[in-house]
């Protein structure tokens, strides 16, 4: 399920933090670790969604906020991790003054931002002169076994995958962080393997979304279209991929007219 509104992922917010919720673990982890995230470190994750991070984070002792467009998943982050600062809201409109983090996250999120350029300008506005900036989102659909089954089930309704976004491309975050004036650290790919029980889940996580009578119409086609990830036990196993970068903000902040 790509873009929707805060409406439209309120309703399947419980079925998200099941299916998908703990899909981007590798990249958090690498933020943790990279980033040098350590007990005390105040950490925003824009776009916090059911709260899988920011349970990360306050276990490794981080002051944790977040924000996200979507009620239903701020109502999980907040059942998840009650301490942390959790708000509704976007990334080009961040209800916290200058200076206020040392990390600010966007997993899976910037994308979704009507205008990027104006969401990492409030990403790094809320970060210390100095503080990092990092970003993680999907790679291109080749890099990604999930857009084997995700075309298949598009031309079964006579329809096309929409194309590769800027930011999935090789570049594209890098590009969009230099234009920002940030300092870029490290970037590169994450392996995000998907790995499913069986028919059942394969079907509800690719059709997420979808009543009973769109899951039953659209099963025979998701089984199909992934049998060569099956696994020996019965279940399945994708691998997919990842693009990130780590950045930082200038040492020194500019001051505004």
């Amino acid at each position: 399920m790509d873009g929707g509104t805060g409406d439209a992922w309120s309703a399947v917010a419980s079925e998200w933090a099941e299916l998908w919720g703990s899909f981007a673990e590798p990249a958090r982890q690498r933020f943790i670790d990279a980033a040098g995230i350590q007990p005390g470190s105040r950490v925003l994750d824009v776009g916090c969604g059911s709260g899988e991070f920011l349970v990360m984070l306050d276990r490794v002792g981080a002051i944790t906020s977040g924000i996200d467009p979507a009620p239903g998943m701020i109502d999980l982050a907040r059942s998840r991790v009650p301490r942390a600062d959790i708000r509704l809201g976007g990334a080009e409109s961040l209800p916290w003054p200058e200076r206020s983090f040392d990390v600010v996250a966007a997993v899976n999120a910037l994308h979704f931002a009507d205008d990027t350029d104006a969401a990492l300008s409030e990403l790094t506005r809320v970060a210390v002169p100095g503080g990092r900036i990092v970003i993680a989102n999907w790679a291109e659909g080749e890099l990604n076994d999930l857009n084997v089954i995700e075309s298949a089930v598009a031309a079964s309704y006579d329809e096309e995958l929409l194309p590769d976004g800027e930011l999935r491309l090789p570049g594209g975050l890098e590009r969009l962080i230099a234009d920002a004036g940030l300092d870029l650290l490290e970037c590169g790919l994450i392996d995000v393997p998907w790995a499913v029980p069986g028919d059942d889940r394969l079907v509800r996580g690719v059709l997420m979304g979808e009543d009973a009578v769109g899951r039953a119409a659209g099963a025979a086609t998701v089984i199909e279209a992934a049998r060569s990830f099956r696994t020996g036990d019965g279940g399945y196993r994708l691998a997919n991929a990842f693009r990130y970068v780590i950045a930082r903000t200038p040492l020194v902040s500019v001051a505004r007219a």
